[in-house]
């Protein structure tokens, strides 16, 4: 199985926030960007393995900013990293001013993604090779993640979360 760069599954969707979509102070839900997002997340999920994929987690969102009705949202999904069958991905939202056309960072979230077979069984991905700057921070930061949610989780021991240990202990 041959690696892939993130470039290969990079997820870009552009749609309009309608009145529909909003609460009663005009601004995007954010159910429904949390749905955006798992959207765009699933694809890059599925272009890097090639295999049905589900969401296995949603390990952090930012609601930093409120999304106006009639905003130009873009929401960008990258792979961050691949394991064995699961995927990092890691989500940047954006708006769109209405005269400049400048886009500003609303907000940001990393969902976890699995790959399965036609029986819902896990199955073996594709690596990742990182190439730019953030694509490389944000690749190590992945295996940091992994490892506190493992610990948290009780699946894996806290002496055995080696990078994650490196963060707090020089060894």
């Amino acid at each position: 199985m041959e690696a892939k760069h993130p470039k290969a599954s990079k997820t870009i969707m552009t749609d309009l926030v309608l009145p529909s979509e909003t609460n009663p102070l005009n601004n995007l839900f954010g159910g429904e960007l949390l749905a955006r997002m798992d959207r765009a997340a699933s694809i890059a999920a599925r272009r890097h393995s090639r295999r049905i994929v589900v969401t296995a987690s949603v390990n952090h969102v930012a609601f930093n900013r409120s999304i106006p009705v009639g905003s130009v949202v873009t929401v960008e999904a990258n792979i961050s990293r691949a394991f064995k069958s699961s995927m990092e991905i890691y989500i940047d939202v954006w708006i769109e001013d209405r005269e400049s056309g400048m886009r500003d960072k609303a907000n940001e979230a990393i969902y976890t993604f699995v790959a399965v077979d036609d029986t819902g069984r896990p199955v073996r991905i594709p690596e990742l090779i990182p190439e730019t700057e953030l694509e490389k921070e944000r690749f190590e930061g992945a295996l940091r993640r992994r490892q506190l949610s493992l610990v948290l989780a009780g699946k894996m021991k806290p002496a055995e979360a080696t990078e994650l240990k490196a963060l707090f202990f020089n060894s």
